[in-house]
């Protein structure tokens, strides 16, 4: 690469930043639904046709800016996942992880979490970094199901052919009772933060990293993440 292609590559790199950090700063004080290009645009000095050779839509800036909010949870989780040891403790480790992310971004945290976009759909571009906390649960768990000792969630009847379906599509080496046990409690997890962060909790909750570090080990152990009782 010439120096000239190498200074416009850094040009680009630092004019994208600064979109995504003004779209960012209009999604806290407008949300989702009133971000606008034009508005980004004049913020930054721009005239809409140039913003337009960054991101041709509002749709392309959405997605990027909830890529990127995927991929900072992600990798807090992930980070946090390395730290820990016993499968038990490095589920409470990235459920606080996941906890801690949404407290410190709320704006991007009800972006990806919060109420659908009005107008906008989310395209397959979106699932890998979407993905990624789901997976880090899944991998505790399987690792977690290799000891024999370990007690399998109970499983209805009624529930065996979507369990075994999920099982396929997500971890087809868990048994289906720990994969139904899983995706519940993945939505819990999020219910948890989602309560706390958009005020459910207030008047109820009063200690709330004690009493969410406490229904999270009860996932856990919904999951099968602690020894069979003797």
């Amino acid at each position: 690469m010439s120096t000239a292609q190498g200074a416009r590559a850094r040009a680009r790199i630092e004019v994208t930043a600064a979109i995504k950090d003004e779209a960012r700063r209009q999604l806290a004080a407008e949300g989702a639904a009133r971000l606008s290009l034009r508005a980004v645009a004049r913020e930054l000095g721009m005239v809409s046709s140039a913003l337009y050779r960054y991101f041709p839509s509002r749709d392309d800036l959405l997605t990027a800016l909830i890529i990127d909010a995927y991929d900072s949870l992600g990798e807090s989780a992930e980070a946090a996942h390395e730290a820990a040891a016993d499968p038990f403790e490095r589920w409470i480790t990235v459920c606080e992880a996941v906890r801690g992310w949404a407290l410190d971004h709320p704006h991007e945290y009800a972006l990806i979490y919060g109420s659908p976009v009005p107008g906008y759909t989310a395209p397959d571009a979106t699932v890998p970094a979407a993905a990624r906390v789901g997976l880090l649960l899944i991998g505790i768990a399987r690792d977690a199901h290799q000891n024999p000792d370990l007690a399998r969630p109970p499983l209805a009847d009624e529930l065996r052919p979507e369990a075994e379906r999920m099982a396929a599509d997500l971890a087809p080496d868990l048994p289906p009772s720990v994969v139904a046990a899983l995706v519940a409690a993945w939505a819990q997890l999020y219910g948890l933060v989602g309560f706390e962060l958009f005020g459910q909790f207030n008047r109820v909750v009063e200690d709330r990293e004690t009493f969410f570090r406490h229904a999270v080990g009860q996932l856990a152990r919904g999951v099968g993440l602690v020894p069979a009782s003797p």
